[in-house]
């Protein structure tokens, strides 16, 4: 292209990418499909015994923040919109489609609340248990149950205690915005007390929302400063720092598997993370399966209840994954499984670049919300000084050393006969003979 073409095509691509993240702003999918606290309290009142009252009759009754229809109809335009003034093969253009096609389906899904559509809507958005990994055959399910399988031994119960010490949202938001500060600079990130969220935090654009009645302990609070504020808040901010590609601030359902995994990632990476937060997670993936299967949210909460869970820890899972869809299993949120499908091929992806040659890949994950298949385009444009580089990087994403070296090793232990090994060295651990 020419100088005076090349900037033509730029202003085409910022002003279509605007109007996709003013069309998107109405939508917050979590907000829609959430429910009341009063929910939890009714259940347990009643015993446990009695499905939650979260029919389509409840979700008739909470309308959305948007109209459906003329929402839909302004994204069908801009497609066009994107066709007509980038062309059908431009690279930028087809993802900037495939999220508007996202969008379109999100709204679908969310018109489809409380019924039977609205999970097949969310497995077409997020998958399924049953997919298997990107360039693997094993299903995204099998890893979920040997994780849990893991995480569940024995060994975990034996290692140090954790501290137990409860801090309060108040004491955890002053922790936190504190660490936000050191981290992006005095006053760039929110962190606010909230009333009007189910989770113990959320990050949203530059804000991270702490729970009012939530406690925590600094296990807690360690992962919700990498795992919200480093990776979610961190993409967020360096997506608004594009000049022309400003949908990079923005995430439609096909970058949540990336950017969740690459959260569990970032928790594991700075050990931030421990065996009862990584079973959790694995737990979402099982939790999913079992609902898809027709499993009912009671049936769910008992599951996890016989096996030792809180009754807490219980029903959270369980409403984590019907909200939206039917108490009585079947049609589910999906969503869950993003934690675990992300963490497994955001290290494919990593492992990968390595042995390929291509380490400078690998910091391209931090460049704003983006799935992996949308790297190879950023980057020849980044090359072209079309997208800049992500200012906020952890530290082990600048200096990719230790990450090269870490990933160098894993990648040639990965190809060794686990089953073999682990015969080997339980004759070490059964016979005290062995012992010194």
């Amino acid at each position: 292209m020419t100088s005076s073409s090349t900037q033509t095509y730029l202003t085409k691509l910022k002003a279509l990418s605007d109007q996709l993240v003013e069309l998107q702003k109405p939508i917050r999918i979590l907000d829609a499909i959430k429910w009341p606290v009063e929910t939890q309290e009714r259940f347990f009142t009643a015993g446990a015994k009695c499905l939650p009252d979260m029919g389509r009759s409840y979700y008739e009754q909470s309308p959305l923040a948007f109209d459906q229809h003329k929402l839909t109809d302004a994204f069908i335009e801009l497609e066009r919109d994107v066709v007509r003034q980038l062309g059908n093969q431009d690279a930028l253009g087809r993802i900037l489609r495939d999220t508007i096609d996202q969008y379109r389906l999100v709204l679908e899904m969310l018109g489809a609340r409380g019924t039977a559509r609205f999970g097949e809507l969310s497995r077409q958005l997020y998958g399924s248990p049953s997919d298997c990994i990107a360039g693997d055959n094993k299903t995204l399910l099998e890893i979920g149950q040997e994780l849990c399988q893991v995480f569940s031994l024995p060994a975990a119960s034996q290692l140090t205690q954790l501290s137990t010490r409860q801090q309060d949202a108040h004491e955890a938001t002053a922790y936190l915005s504190k660490r936000m500060d050191e981290y992006f600079g005095a006053g760039t990130v929110n962190v606010t007390l909230s009333d009007d969220i189910v989770s113990d935090a959320a990050a949203g654009g530059d804000c991270l929302k702490v729970n009012r009645r939530s406690t925590f302990t600094q296990q807690d609070l360690n992962v919700l400063e990498v795992h919200e504020g480093w990776v979610h808040i961190g993409t967020t901010l360096n997506g608004r720092a594009q000049p022309w590609a400003t949908w990079l601030s923005v995430g439609s359902p096909r970058i949540t598997a990336i950017q969740e995994g690459m959260a569990v990632l970032m928790e594991t990476l700075t050990f931030s993370s421990f065996p009862k937060r990584a079973q959790r997670v694995s737990d979402r993936v099982v939790a999913v399966d079992m609902a898809e299967r027709g499993a009912d949210f009671i049936e769910l909460y008992r599951f996890f209840r016989d096996r030792g869970d809180s009754e807490q820890d219980s029903y959270r899972v369980a409403q984590r994954v019907f909200r939206g869809g039917t108490v009585t299993g079947g049609s589910v949120f999906t969503k869950d499984i993003s934690y675990v499908k992300g963490f497994v091929e955001n290290v494919g992806f990593i492992r990968s670049a390595i042995l390929a040659g291509q380490p400078e890949m690998i910091p391209l994950l931090y460049l704003g919300k983006l799935a992996l298949d949308d790297i190879p385009a950023l980057q020849e444009h980044l090359q072209l000084g079309h997208i800049v580089a992500p200012r906020f990087l952890p530290p082990m994403f600048k200096n990719l050393n230790g990450l090269y070296v870490w990933f160098g090793f894993s990648s040639s232990i990965a190809g060794l006969d686990n089953v073999r090994v682990r015969k080997h060295f339980s004759r070490l651990f059964s016979d005290p003979k062995n012992r010194h």
